[in-house]
């Protein structure tokens, strides 16, 4: 089993595990880091459950107005009083005084948990003492902020919970999901029962996670950001030339995109990785799987129920593709290996 924080406790990585990782019984996660991201921006290292709830609740019921099912239960009265808001039955300061009573009953202190135990270097520490309710970010969170990955963190974060919500609204079962690529707008969608095309989100905010912000081939940093010079480019592992060669699965499926510097990219073409890349795919489909989500199923459902499975199948596509391609390819820059 792959433990992401255990194999790199970089503070990158903790966070990226609290995000992919962590537990998705509803998405008061996501709303809550979206808030902490504010406050390492503004460089707040002491905040008030009251200083949260504003950020906090304007990032749900953005959201809420979207896709109704923000979480797993059957009810929930903060989500009801954010609903409440919404069609104006309450005001902004009754929305911010019920926040404050019941929008951080539990993710304070179940966010950063993941495989049980808190990440190894915390980000905020809970001071609840002398009737006094507040979070205290710590140093590491003001470090991450300094960090080359921190301008993704923000799009990272809305990827994972759209894609988390869409599938809780399509109510679609997990074995039928099938999260599908648009290569034109480069975006993730599904479809519902009737067929129907909702559009999720951006396939680069999506995966960046996934390959801790770093090229797959590579693993020079990369960026999400649009207006970045080190915007990433979506890459088909096995060249989308073999769609030609009728490749036995979907050659656009989740399982076959990764993202790759540019140049990196423009070096590769159409040809195929070697095999180390393929071990390297393999490594990472199965961390996208580990993490519970639509890409997972999807994932899941195209390659293979179980990792031997998974394994057979890319080892077959790759074979495939070699021999429509005969050469082999790696980069000519590669830095030493986080994944």
């Amino acid at each position: 089993m792959v433990k992401f924080q255990v194999n790199d406790p970089s503070l990158e990585s903790q966070w990226r595990a609290i995000i992919l990782f962590g537990k998705n019984s509803a998405t008061y996660k996501f709303a809550f880091a979206k808030t902490l991201l504010g406050l390492a921006e503004n460089r707040i290292t002491h905040a008030t459950l009251t200083d949260l709830a504003e950020p906090f609740s304007k990032h749900v019921v953005e959201h809420l107005k979207l896709n109704d099912k923000q979480g797993n239960a059957s009810s929930s009265k903060f989500l009801d009083t954010c609903r409440a808001f919404i069609s104006k039955q309450i005001t902004n300061e009754e929305l911010l005084i019920q926040t404050e009573k019941l929008g951080f009953v539990n993710v304070v202190d179940a966010f950063q948990i993941v495989n049980r135990d808190i990440v190894p270097t915390p980000f905020y520490h809970k001071n609840y003492t002398n009737g006094k309710k507040e979070i205290v970010i710590t140093d590491n969170f003001l470090k991450l902020k300094e960090s080359f990955h921190f301008q993704n963190f923000g799009q990272e974060t809305e990827a994972r919970w759209n894609l988390v919500e869409t599938a809780w609204n399509l109510n679609i079962k997990p074995n039928l999901l099938e999260v599908q690529y648009d290569e034109v707008k480069e975006l993730f969608f599904l479809e519902d029962k009737l067929m129907r095309r909702v559009d999720i989100t951006s396939v680069r905010d999506s995966l960046n996670g996934y390959q801790k912000g770093k090229c797959f081939y590579s693993f020079q940093d990369i960026s999400v950001n649009s207006l970045s010079p080190n915007l990433c480019e979506v890459d088909h592992f096995l060249p989308h030339m073999n769609k030609r060669h009728h490749l036995p699965s979907n050659i656009n499926g989740v399982w076959n995109l990764v993202l790759a510097d540019k140049d990196i990219n423009k070096e590769k073409l159409a040809r195929v990785p070697e095999v180390k890349y393929l071990h390297r795919l393999y490594n990472r489909n199965e961390f996208f799987i580990e993490s519970k989500h639509p890409l997972s199923e999807t994932i899941v459902n195209q390659t293979g129920d179980t990792p031997e499975k998974r394994r057979r199948f890319l080892e077959y596509h790759y074979n495939i593709a070699l021999q429509n391609s005969i050469h082999t390819w790696r980069p000519s820059v590669e830095l030493p290996s986080t994944f």
